[in-house]
């Protein structure tokens, strides 16, 4: 897609984060944006951002966890506009927790709206994006959509599902208008770990104290990943990767499939802790 101006965006997650990012800079690029969000309050910041830079954006509070919500969107957003040519299905949690403790609540919680949340944007979305001369669907999965890392199997597994789902998606879609993308993000400075459920134990730090902790480390913004993003839906790129240690990652796992693990050291924290624990009830 050479060109956003007048072009209808739907973004979930606008509230914060790459949502609010990419959602200002679709507007700046002269886009007519949807902005999506359970969160009321920052989806209200985001509304007001963009109008006061004189974007032209609507506000739609829905979870992307509920199917019947998201099929009203579409439509919703089909006759506030008249149609719809870019679909950001942004929108994602976390839960850093331990296989043997997570609880099957939390586990289902995140699986809702990482992965059905784009399955159901996809499929309410996709008819109306069929209608347009041109679209493009941007799915976006994570750095942990290409390798995984312990006390993340909720999340590795969600995003890996989107990249599945994606990649099969943009097969189906190949010889139609409506292009996909599937986006695999670094360390972003957003506030998904704020945001995150950490398990009891699952980590020696606060919650405040990982946040502060992932903040520090990641070492790209929002607004470097939406410019990046965009950039990719403009070049029709199939997998866009955002960051250096994205791409790092991306070359590991590739060359070492069977033992990136090892080589980056995932493995070594998690089995110190448990012999630490074992040892502690012995």
């Amino acid at each position: 897609m050479k060109e956003f101006s007048r072009k209808v965006a739907v973004v979930t997650g606008a509230a914060s984060g790459i949502g609010r990012a990419l959602s200002v800079l679709l507007a700046k690029r002269g886009a007519i944006v949807a902005l999506v969000d359970i969160n009321e309050q920052g989806l209200a910041q985001t509304h007001d951002q963009i109008t006061s830079i004189g974007g032209v954006c609507s506000k739609h509070v829905v979870d992307v966890a509920d199917r019947e919500a998201v099929e009203a969107l579409a439509a919703e957003v089909v006759s506030l506009h008249g149609k719809v040519h870019l679909l950001f299905n942004n929108a994602g949690v976390s839960v850093v927790e331990r296989v043997d403790t997570i609880t099957y609540e939390d586990f289902e919680w995140l699986m809702k709206i990482n992965f059905w949340g784009v399955v159901y944007g996809t499929k309410s979305f996709l008819p109306y994006l069929q209608r347009a001369d041109e679209a493009h669907i941007v799915n976006v999965s994570s750095l942990f959509g290409i390798l995984s890392v312990p006390l993340q199997s909720a999340y590795n597994a969600s995003k890996f599902a989107v990249r599945g789902f994606t990649e099969s998606l943009k097969m189906e879609l190949a010889d139609s208008t409506v292009n996909v993308s599937c986006v695999h993000p670094g360390g972003i400075k957003t506030k998904i770990t704020k945001n995150s459920r950490i398990g009891e134990g699952a980590l020696d730090m606060s919650h405040d104290e990982l946040h502060s902790a992932f903040d520090a480390a990641a070492p790209t913004t929002p607004e470097q990943a939406a410019r990046v993003i965009l950039r990719g839906v403009e070049k029709n790129r199939r997998r866009i990767l955002i960051g250096l240690d994205a791409r790092i990652a991306d070359w590991v796992a590739r060359h070492f499939p069977a033992t990136y693990e090892r080589i980056l050291g995932l493995e070594k924290g998690v089995v110190r802790g448990v012999r630490m624990r074992l040892r502690t009830k012995d």
